[in-house]
Formats: structure tokens, C-alpha cells, sequence
């Protein structure tokens, strides 16, 4: 009786690997496309289902990471940026640098670390009258917001970062900024602090605290209160 021989091919294609890199051809066209950092949530709406998305931009990450752009991830967002040892390619002479004043730099310090934080704990942390200008000047530049008003008398309101702070200094999330061992290392901390002293861990969770009140149209002098269609009320 004859014998079949069954004759399997060595070279199929690979059809993971064609999908693999398709998706990372999806993912790479509408990062490039968009204007603003994309979460993982908007782009997985646009992939094949079933797709792992965050395996794909830790891939796509890899694969651009000797390029003259880089894929970074920006207040859990992802995005496309110029690799920071060629930025000066784009650097133009029109650009003028404004410093932060002392005050404004410790009132950001402090609201980054202490958020929600209002200004009366603001100046208790720096034991001086913060002066308006110096809250006015980080609501200007966008590094921080209002986020709601304390549940105590005067209903001050509270501050917190934004993100805009976090695009602005490369930081995926507040937590990511530096503690106190990072702080003393870096020679911004003097050695000889005094017994007991820590810098709190930030969070810059978008969720009103317990003595939080949300914000309402209107209640602003200066027009910082969410519109109407953000606060759920209808």
C-alpha cells in the first residue's frame, strides 16, 4: 500500500507580523496627525479590536528612540516630540524668556507638592503674604487651575496643577517630580534640615475632595469657573 508524505512549507507568512506592523503604522499615522497628546483609550477606539495598545506604543517608542523624534508619554498622554538633544534646531531668536519671580516659583512649588491647596495655606507653607500677582501670573501660563472651593468660612478657592504644567516640565504625572532625597541630592535642599521634615507625596487626582465644593459659573470675579456643560449641573 503507497505512503502519503504530507509536505509542510517551511515559509508561511507570517500574518502576526503583518498585523503587528500595521498597527504600529496605524498608531504612528494618527499620532503624527493630531495636534493634541493622545490617550491609549482614543486610540485603542480606532484600532482592530482586540489590539494591545500599550504593548504597541512601547514598541513604537522603542522603534523611534535613536530618531530625531522621540515618542513620549506626557500626562498619561502619548505624543511625538523633537529629541531634547536636537531641540536647538528649532529654537528661533524671536523667543523671549520670562523668568518667574521668587514668590511665583515657591507659590508653584508649593501648589504642585500641597495640591488642592488655597492661598491662605499657601502663605501659612511660606510664612509670607502671597501677593495676587504671583497666583495671577500661574493661572496666565496655564501651569495651574482652579479646582474648587473649601468646605470652611470665606468658601476660599483651591488650586491644583494642570496639564500644562506637566507638558511643560516632561512629566508623565505629578507624582514624578522629585522627593526629598532627589531635592537634597541636586543641592535645592540645604543638608542640615530641621528634625521631622518630609515633602509630601503630590497627586494631582482631577476628583473633588472630601472638603471640596465644586465650582459654579460665574462665581469668579476673573471668569476661571468652568462652563456650565463641565460641571454636570444642567
Amino acid at each position: 500500500m503507497p505512503r502519503l508524505k504530507v509536505v509542510v512549507p517551511d515559509d508561511e507568512p507570517d500574518h502576526a507580523g503583518e498585523v503587528r506592523a500595521e498597527e504600529l503604522r496605524l498608531l504612528e499615522a494618527m499620532l503624527f496627525a493630531s495636534s493634541e497628546p493622545l490617550d491609549e483609550k482614543s486610540l485603542a477606539e480606532r484600532l482592530p479590536q482586540g489590539v494591545d495598545v500599550h504593548a504597541a506604543l512601547l514598541r513604537l517608542q522603542e522603534d523611534y528612540a535613536t530618531r530625531g523624534v522621540h515618542l513620549v508619554r506626557i500626562g498619561g498622554k502619548w505624543t511625538f516630540r523633537t529629541a531634547g538633544d536636537l531641540s536647538w534646531l528649532l529654537s528661533k531668536e524671536t523667543v523671549e524668556t520670562r523668568k518667574l519671580s521668587r514668590a511665583a516659583i515657591e507659590t508653584l512649588a508649593i501648589i504642585a507638592y500641597h495640591q488642592p491647596v488655597t492661598r491662605a495655606e499657601i502663605e501659612e507653607i511660606r510664612g509670607v503674604t502671597t501677593s495676587k500677582g504671583s497666583v495671577d501670573v500661574l493661572l496666565e501660563t496655564g501651569w495651574i487651575r482652579p479646582r474648587g472651593r473649601r468646605k470652611s468660612p470665606g468658601r476660599p478657592v483651591t488650586y491644583g496643577t494642570s496639564e500644562a504644567f506637566l507638558s511643560h516640565f516632561g512629566l508623565d504625572a505629578v507624582n514624578d517630580l522629585p522627593g526629598l532625597d532627589e531635592l537634597k541630592g541636586s543641592g535645592l535642599l540645604d543638608g542640615r534640615l530641621p528634625p521631622g521634615f518630609s515633602v509630601p507625596m503630590p497627586s494631582d487626582d482631577p476628583a473633588l475632595r472630601e472638603d471640596e465644593d465644586p465650582l459654579e459659573p460665574g462665581d469668579l470675579d476673573l471668569g476661571l469657573a468652568p462652563p456650565r456643560e463641565r460641571t454636570g449641573e444642567e
